[in-house]
């Protein structure tokens, strides 16, 4: 089987718990189909870099999925037809990451860092 990373976005004015129905409905699709979901990450509410259909944010949503091709094209299908989804892509990977992706990553690096914009000697890089 092959694998895929598979991700969408969703209404910004759908709840959380909506948006996890979505992926759970995605899931099921993909389980019917003799596929498999390795990983379902929520990267949350986050603003576009322009409008899609009067929307300015979007909740993003990636699966990565270990499926036949036909399994990808039924998925994609059925996100097509729903409202809720605003865009959505599939991408085929040679392997799957392991751990959490880079857009989960990102967040815990710049909460875990703090701000850190001068060196040891108080210099900002600017040159003050």
């Amino acid at each position: 089987m092959a694998l895929y990373e598979h991700v969408f976005l969703a209404r910004q004015d759908l709840a959380q718990a909506q948006v996890d129905a979505l992926a759970e409905t995605a899931t099921k699709i993909v389980e019917d189909n003799n596929g498999k979901v390795v990983k379902t990450e929520t990267w949350g509410l986050r603003s576009l870099a322009y409008k899609i259909a009067k929307n300015r944010k979007a909740h993003y949503v990636m699966l990565e999925i270990d499926a036949p091709a036909g399994v990808v094209a039924e998925l994609e299908r059925q996100t097509q037809i729903n409202e809720d989804v605003i865009r959505y892509m599939t991408v085929r990977v040679d392997e799957l990451e392991q751990g959490p992706t880079v857009m989960m990553r990102k967040g815990e690096r710049e909460r875990g860092r703090g701000r850190r914009d001068r060196d040891d000697a108080g210099n900002t890089g600017f040159g003050e």
